[in-house]
């Protein structure tokens, strides 16, 4: 089963992660040491194919379909069960593999032993159980789709009409971009194509910022127009497909009866409708290019004279890299006194505010909230274009923009969101759980996205943690990260794409803080609880719906408390954790960041089998419990800066599929023997471990290991079999 790659359905590359997993070798294996009938395994792998072919007309659907929305909601909360029971089983089937019975003549041992079997067999059957009752929920929606009008999938591309752009501008309603437009315009009167007779200049930036605009405004410019013999302007809107792009250009170059005509044709055509000739081409709105598609269509434009150019605008810096023959010309968002003047024009009679002098300084507040998108602050202009009264104008500001109604910011971004490839989807999605402004880092989001099993099962010798680089990598090149002006190592969503993630996810993700209160549904899986100052943890111990949570990320808070405060609500709030944890049973993440009140994990932590990723920085642990090594999926351990740590657990080693462990500035002194058990082990941070002298001589069998950071230790020398690790860089 193949997932789509472009335009995909968001469920589609969940459900090729389970369709992998059930037809892994070592799922069928365990399926079978069990004896269990593997005709479970037939029926769910027909279902998984079944769902998958509706998938791109249910979520093309449910954008004026309010039921098929609810079917697909339905069916996100089923599959998540089901991945839960696979992960559960392929637990089973690892901890048998660690944890041998041992082989002993001791009755009381195999009293021991027998009863661990018992025990086992009846997970066993009651994990069947739920497998017959999760195909049963599976196949009753896939019945529904005949009432809800679903069709399959036979392989097309899910498609999103959007409104056409032209070359006309209003220049007297455009602001802000005269240095821009200078810039573009010097690009295009220059001779310098790197070398090639035919220039193309790529303008990138997301979705809103102004990129048609800019480019209305060049194509219209005097100088432009007496420079270049013929314009003509396309508006792409979807992948770059060369014989209707070869077709459009020659119906704005006049000429006739296209429609009928092969592309060898239109191509022939088109040369020599161009010979001889210096023209500019603008491609408006190019969202994906391949290369080969772009070189066939260069071809009949080469014929053009020297000085020919082409301006592709495209918010996927990727494009940009096929189609560049000058460095990407990257738009900023306006300044703060543009915006004004843009909101002003379109929300007062004659673009004049000074009759409701009660009204501007909010409205520079709205604007402010635009962040610097043209569309938005347009959008927002247009809807209070009508309204003069104080009090709607504040109500306006207090909103989340995702909440108006009437406004074109969410058609226009969402057409982006849905031309993403599915598995970015929910990448992307995934991310509606950071406060607006968080700033994160590459390695961080990738580590999360492998804890919860987002990142496709790579092919031949590429590493998950590449495969998660290259997702990351897209989503900056489309302007759905950007990097932080402040901390250049680090990247934010635009407050609107923050918002497009929010809106997205639904109730699957959900931030817990004071301005939203205690209102978590059954469909959440992935949650972030910003700390209350008065204690929301403890109201949450109590809900239902926390056992299905996925993810837990405690964040930091953006105030400060004194002394006695501080102390009684860490006090309040290790309590809380300490009768949390056992309940929340299918985390996959849990992030205890910047928590000094967490001065030892309770043994219940053993009970989180699916947990992946577990982050204690800055935590006041003194020791780990024994029981971490039953947490055997676990691949990323963040143990950094927890300064009164001094050792790590005998059973440590069980932990054969941990990939990263940061140790940062503990208080270790030596790194025991059994850390060389940890087979997958790609990533060791000992940086500013002080106290640390040595390293066990035996290192050398962590043939994974490529990253190791030893600035600030004491080590004195390094074992001899380090030498042998070929792919370690320090």
């Amino acid at each position: 089963m193949a997932a789509a790659l472009v335009g995909g359905s968001f469920l589609s590359a969940f459900l090729q992660v389970l369709f992998d997993r059930v037809t892994s070798r070592e799922f069928v294996d365990f399926f079978k040491g069990q004896k269990l009938s593997d005709e479970l395994l037939t029926k769910l792998k027909m279902t998984i194919r079944s769902i998958n072919r509706l998938l791109d007309d249910a979520e093309e659907k449910q954008i004026t379909n309010r039921d098929v929305q609810m079917w697909l909601d339905d069916l996100k909360d089923a599959v998540y069960e089901a991945d839960d029971l696979l992960d559960e089983i392929a637990y089973e089937g690892l901890r048998s593999e660690i944890e041998p019975g041992p082989q002993t003549n001791n009755i009381a041992m195999f009293r021991n032993l027998f009863s661990s079997r018992i025990r086992f067999n009846k997970r066993i059957v009651k994990m069947k159980e739920k497998l017959k009752k999760i195909l049963d929920r599976l196949n009753d929606l896939v019945e529904q789709k005949d009432v809800l009008g679903l069709g399959e999938n036979i392989g097309e591309t899910p498609s999103l009409h959007k409104t056409p752009t032209t070359s006309l501008v209003d220049e007297s309603g455009v602001f802000g971009r005269n240095d821009d437009q200078k810039a573009i315009v010097k690009l295009l009167l220059s001779d310098n194509a790197y070398g090639r007779s035919l220039g193309v200049i790529p303008i990138v930036g997301m979705c809103g910022v102004g990129k048609t605009t800019l480019c209305q405004l060049v194509y219209n410019n005097s100088r432009v127009q007496e420079w270049f013999d013929l314009k003509t302007w396309v508006c792409v809107s979807e992948e770059l497909g060369v014989y209707k792009i070869t077709k459009d250009i020659l119906k704005e170059v006049g000429s006739k009866y296209c429609d009928t005509k092969t592309q060898n044709q239109l191509q022939n055509e088109l040369k020599e409708k161009l010979m001889g000739k210096r023209f500019l081409l603008v491609l408006d709105d190019v969202l994906n290019a391949k290369y080969e598609d772009w070189d066939i269509l260069l071809t009949p434009l080469k014929f053009g004279a020297h000085g020919s150019k082409i301006i592709v605008t495209t918010q996927n810096g990727n494009v940009a890299s096929v189609l560049v023959t000058v460095p990407p010309y990257h738009l900023k968002g306006l300044a703060d006194d543009d915006c004004w003047c843009l909101f002003e024009k379109h929300a007062f009679d004659d673009g004049d505010s000074s009759a409701h002098p009660g009204l501007e300084g909010i409205g520079r507040e709205i604007v402010r909230k635009c962040k610097g998108l043209p569309l938005a602050v347009k959008s927002l202009a247009g809807l209070l274009r009508s309204k003069r009264d104080v009090e709607e104008w504040e109500k306006i500001l207090r909103s989340n923009l995702w909440d108006l109604q009437n406004i074109n910011i969410l058609p226009a971004l969402r057409f982006s969101y849905h031309y993403l490839p599915a598995h970015l989807k929910r990448c992307f999605s995934y991310c509606s759980i950071f406060p607006i402004d968080y700033e994160f880092r590459k390695e961080e989001m990738v580590r999360l996205w492998m804890a919860e099993g987002f990142l496709i099962q790579p092919k031949g010798n590429q590493k998950m943690k590449e495969v998660g680089d290259e997702y990351f990598d897209d989503l900056v090149s489309k302007s759905f990260f950007q990097e932080s002006s402040s901390h250049p190592s680090c990247f934010v969503m635009h407050d609107l794409m923050n918002g497009l993630a929010k809106f997205v996810s639904g109730e699957f993700c959900y931030t817990l803080d004071d301005a939203n209160g205690l209102r978590l549904a059954k469909k959440t899986r992935y949650l972030s609880y910003v700390r209350a100052k008065h204690g929301n943890l403890k109201k949450f111990e109590g809900t239902y719906e926390k056992q299905f949570l996925r993810t837990f990320l405690l964040m930091e808070q953006s105030w400060e408390l004194d002394h006695n405060e501080s102390e009684e609500l860490d006090h309040n709030e290790s309590k809380a954790m300490h009768d949390l944890l056992p309940t929340l049973k299918r985390l996959r993440v849990l992030s205890l960041s910047q928590y000094s009140y967490v001065q030892e994990l309770p043994d219940s932590i053993g009970n989180l089998k699916h947990l992946r990723y577990l982050n204690l920085f800055q935590a006041s642990l003194k020791n780990l419990p024994r029981i971490i090594h039953a947490l055997y999926n676990l691949q990323t351990l963040i143990l950094r800066e927890c300064k009164d740590l001094v050792e790590l657990p005998n059973s440590f080693g069980n932990l054969k599929h941990l990939q990263y462990l940061d140790l940062f500035g503990t208080s270790i002194r030596k790194l025991p023997n059994f850390v060389i058990d940890l087979c997958n082990l790609d990533t060791l941070i000992l940086c500013e471990c002080k106290d640390l002298t040595e390293l066990p001589t035996n290192m050398g069998s962590l043939i994974n290991l490529h990253h190791l950071d030893i600035r600030g230790t004491n080590l004195q020398e390094m074992p001899l079999q380090m030498g042998d690790l070929k792919h370690l860089k320090f």
